[in-house]
């Protein structure tokens, strides 16, 4: 790279970059781009500034607590749902129980992905462990869909072949209890909801995967319980036991959906989920305003945890830079993009000066599967 053209070609083709692009300071100058939760560390173009998002330790502390409050929650209503449901008969309740069951199960698993997720990195770990909380969520997922959608659609289909025989006073405990449960559901709920404003709104909010199916249990908790009742009533009010067995599948069908989707986004994020289009694209905008880089001919991203983005490039260099001068290049636009962009923890440049015409040809030009 070094000694292919002369110093003044050098000057005369970055002067020509920097005029091109009149959005450019130069190196770590770079205005800082909007956070993760969609404010921004400096003022934005309006003049206006937010508050800097929370720290990855204080997040967690808060979604600790808030899955601890939905354990409790769960630990006590689970216990009082399959002790209604034996005594009043009825399977609507028993489904909920199975579903109060695995949502406490799933809050265990979240909480060892907090605490396994933090861990440094290691020999065998260099990238660190980030992606554990994402193994943890797909456990929880998987534990909706057996727990509590198959053992509600089980209830169901058993209701209908053998019936069910309630008394009154079954009824009336049946409800007694689901109503406990409806409050003490709708309170975690608020809990979480109160979290996901704190930490921006929004998708933003959510970006947390422990965070998110908690969200998720407690919502379909709140509307499998008022399901539960809805069949429970129907079936005292006309003697129909098809009704509480509807109820007890619909429960199954609202449970196998949450539990797909949140598996979903747990396996992109496992099998290593690119980061999103704008973040590659501010990511993008910085390493092209660099004087020294000619083009950007690849960029590929991968999320390799909650706080964690790993960035490769591959850059193509201004002629006429020595070696050492490549060097400090790189340390500068690395320790810029960090500054810039904290998440981006891991990245690694690679200077090349393939063909132009060939890098338009390849996946990550043509923006096809597997590009950036």
């Amino acid at each position: 790279m070094s000694g292919t053209s002369s110093e003044r070609e050098t000057a005369a083709r970055t002067a020509e970059k920097s005029a091109t692009r009149p959005e450019h300071v130069p190196g770590a100058e770079t205005p800082p781009a909007p956070d993760r939760d969609g404010g921004a560390r400096t003022a934005d173009g309006t003049g206006g500034t937010t508050p800097p998002a929370r720290t990855g330790s204080e997040a967690d502390r808060h979604t600790k607590i808030t899955i601890l409050v939905a354990l409790a929650a769960n630990l006590v209503i689970a216990v009082a749902k399959a002790v209604g449901g034996v005594l009043a008969g009825s399977p609507a309740l028993l489904s909920e129980a199975a579903h109060s069951v695995a949502d406490s199960l799933n809050e265990v698993f979240l909480l060892a992905a907090l605490r396994r997720s933090r861990r440094p990195a290691d020999s065998r770990h260099p990238f660190g462990y980030g992606k554990e909380r994402f193994f943890w969520s797909l456990l929880a997922a998987v534990g909706i869909f057996v727990m509590g959608g198959c053992f509600s659609f089980f209830q169901g289909f058993e209701a209908l072949h053998s019936g069910a025989d309630e008394t009154f006073s079954g009824y009336v405990a049946g409800l007694v209890v689901l109503g406990v449960a409806l409050v003490a559901e709708g309170v975690s709920l608020l809990r979480a909801l109160h979290q996901v404003r704190s930490q921006g709104g929004g998708l933003g909010g959510l970006r947390d995967p422990a965070l998110r199916t908690v969200v998720a249990e407690d919502g379909t908790a709140v509307l499998g319980v008022t399901l539960a009742m809805i069949g429970m009533a129907l079936h005292m009010v006309t003697g129909q036991v098809v009704w509480e067995a509807s109820a007890s599948m619909a429960i199954g069908v609202l449970l196998v959906y949450v539990a797909y989707r949140l598996g979903r986004d747990a396996r992109d994020q496992l099998i290593g989920e690119a980061a999103d289009p704008e973040l590659s694209g501010r990511i993008r905008a910085l390493l092209r305003a660099q004087p020294e880089i000619d083009s950007v001919e690849a960029l590929f991203t991968m999320k390799m945890g909650l706080d964690s983005t790993m960035v490769a490039a591959r850059i193509d260099l201004v002629p006429g830079l020595d070696s050492e001068r490549v060097e400090e290049v790189a340390v500068r636009i690395k320790r810029s993009l960090a500054r810039t962009f904290p998440d981006t923890d891991q990245v690694f440049l690679d200077v090349t000066d393939r063909p132009a015409g060939e890098a338009h040809e390849s996946p990550a030009a043509t923006g096809e599967r597997g590009g950036a």
